[in-house]
């Protein structure tokens, strides 16, 4: 059984918490982030550490309470430090480039992609192969990692396709005669 739940998660400075009824919400340097607080859940703020507590015994409260320490703890490492992911494009032609609010791939296809940057993430392309993915909100930062990845997926034969930067795709061996 996890006891995640009963360690708190500490509050840097420069980040600015806010309980409002069942909402709580997270400021700071990297942005803005809410969550809503399930009711088997209370969350108490003792200086600069969060403590969370549940109302009861039962097997969804332990459950939700360690999911909703770790959400938060996410919120406040988000709106601290930021998360990024990193994904490489494999393959002859393959590449990417940022205009604006909009991420144009070439992945192969007879046409374009472009995929439309969600508000709160920023992409970065240092060169035609690599991105890097920002933002303060972890769930959504793997999302946009996932979609992009999803366009082009690594194929097992010769490995083209978008990948993420450590991730090892294991080979086939071709068909012999």
């Amino acid at each position: 059984m996890s006891r995640i739940a009963n360690y708190p998660v500490a509050i840097p400075s420069g980040i600015q918490v806010a309980q409002s009824g069942a909402k709580i919400s997270v400021k700071g340097p990297k942005g803005n982030l809410e969550h809503d607080i399930h009711p088997l859940v209370k969350v108490t703020q003792e200086g600069s550490l969060l403590k969370f507590k549940r109302t009861n015994d039962s097997a969804l409260a332990r459950a939700v309470s360690g999911t909703t320490r770790a959400l938060v703890n996410n919120m406040v490492t988000g709106v601290a430090k930021g998360f990024e992911k990193k994904l490489t494009i494999i393959g002859v032609g393959y590449r990417a480039t940022v205009q604006g609010k909009k991420l144009n791939l070439t992945l192969g296809y007879s046409h374009p992609i472009v995929y439309e940057i969600p508000n709160g993430i920023s992409i970065e392309a240092p060169d035609l192969t690599n991105l890097i993915i920002k933002g303060a909100d972890k769930q959504m930062v793997g999302q946009v990692a996932a979609e992009i990845r999803s366009y082009r997926s690594p194929e097992p034969y010769k490995g083209k396709g978008v990948r993420y930067l450590n991730e090892t795709v294991v080979k086939k061996e071709a068909k012999k005669k």
